[in-house]
């Protein structure tokens, strides 16, 4: 179970976009993830007649490493810690440290 999975709201703690919050679009197998208009890069792109798409200069996502990101806690406000727990009914969730709040419904 990873502390961080995609459509979570993170705020960034480290970097150029330091302070900054978005949407986690996709976490990549080597520990990175993409967030939603984070760590943007411009991309000279070659136009492709066959496909119809669109050459020129494109601004998109890059990669930012998963340590630079917190999980955001709307109820404090603030990048928070996650850990683990296993409820009752056998469901392992994970949970806001600073006021045990369950991130999973």
């Amino acid at each position: 179970m990873q502390r961080i999975r995609k459509g979570d709201d993170v705020t960034i703690i480290a970097g150029k976009d330091k302070g900054r919050r978005g949407t986690v679009l996709r976490v990549l197998p080597n520990g990175k993830l993409l967030v939603q208009n984070v760590n943007l890069i411009k991309k000279h792109q070659r136009g492709n007649p066959q496909t119809g798409a669109q050459g020129g200069i494109v601004e998109r996502e890059a990669a930012i490493e998963a340590s630079n990101v917190m999980l955001y806690n709307p109820a404090t406000g603030k990048g928070d810690r996650v850990g683990y727990r296993v409820l009752d009914d056998g469901r392992k969730v994970r949970y806001f440290k600073s006021n045990n709040e369950v991130v999973d419904a």
